[in-house]
């Protein structure tokens, strides 16, 4: 808005951890780091953008130095990035498979600060990983390999595709996104998973399935602030891409209730 600061959004850490940035050439160390259309997608809209990062055991930071708290109460909202599986340990299950065992260290990481921001009522928008984080957060649980738990449905996922591969997605009657497209919309969207929602979260709504296999592709909460998770890419859908929805309504809506949520007045939780 004219005349005010620009918002500050706090962006989770994807983690490159030892055994995969020993083939960078950093021996022993864990990387934390941002994807690049991320930050662009909200850069675009005016908000300056902040990836916080995690607290690594062994590290000379201690939690009462520095703490999520610190970070939430300088950060206006938070964007769950996408990124590595959510680790079935996580929501009360065993791997299925030893490659689908995901990050729980991540997951750790990202549960403490979606509950941070909750508990100070800042808005949340998860993407992909995002949302599946988002429901297990709120003690739902995941499939852990779509073609495995659900032969039926289309593919979800692609690596020869990438982000190139596209579906449909309904929008549910009433949901906020059918408030932002249209009730009757049918919109496309491209797809980068292989895990999707099984049991929905505690005060969780779906907003959005896809209508060839119902996976759900979009919740929101419905408690006391703003919580909302895609499993689409809504920041790899390029603006001059008529056939793929427009990810503008979406970034837009997040950052208003930014806007709105700063213009409260603060209630501060005691530490």
């Amino acid at each position: 808005m004219p005349g005010q600061p620009p918002l500050r959004i706090g962006v989770s850490a994807r983690i490159l951890h030892p055994e995969g940035a020993q083939a960078l050439g950093f021996r022993g160390k864990t990387l934390q780091y941002l994807e690049t259309s991320v930050a662009h997608w909200l850069m675009a809209h005016g908000a300056l953008v902040f990836m916080v990062p995690t607290l690594e055991a062994g590290s000379d930071i201690r939690r009462s130095s520095v703490s999520m708290r610190d970070y939430v109460s300088t950060l206006d909202g938070l964007l769950l990035q996408g990124g590595a599986d959510i680790s079935p340990e996580t929501y009360h299950e065993q791997p299925l498979r030893p490659e689908w065992s995901g990050d729980r260290v991540r997951d750790m990481y990202e549960v403490e600060m979606l509950w941070a921001f909750v508990f100070e009522q800042k808005p949340v928008l998860g993407i992909c990983r995002g949302l599946q984080l988002i429901n297990v957060a709120f003690n739902g649980s995941l499939c852990q390999d779509i073609p495995t738990e659900l032969p039926a449905a289309i593919r979800h996922v692609d690596p020869a595709l990438y982000d190139t591969l596209h579906h449909d997605v309904a929008l549910q009657p009433d949901s906020l996104l059918a408030r932002l497209y249209g009730s009757d919309a049918r919109l496309r969207v491209n797809s980068i998973h292989h895990q999707c929602i099984k049991r929905l979260g505690n005060g969780l709504v779906v907003e959005a399935v896809s209508p060839d296999d119902g996976v759900i592709e979009a919740v929101r909460w419905t408690g006391s602030s703003f919580v909302i998770g895609v499993q689409w890419h809504p920041e790899f859908h390029a603006s001059q891409d008529n056939h793929l929805l427009d990810s503008g309504p979406i970034v837009s809506t997040f950052l208003k209730q930014c806007v709105e949520r700063r213009d409260q007045p603060v209630l501060r939780l005691p530490r």
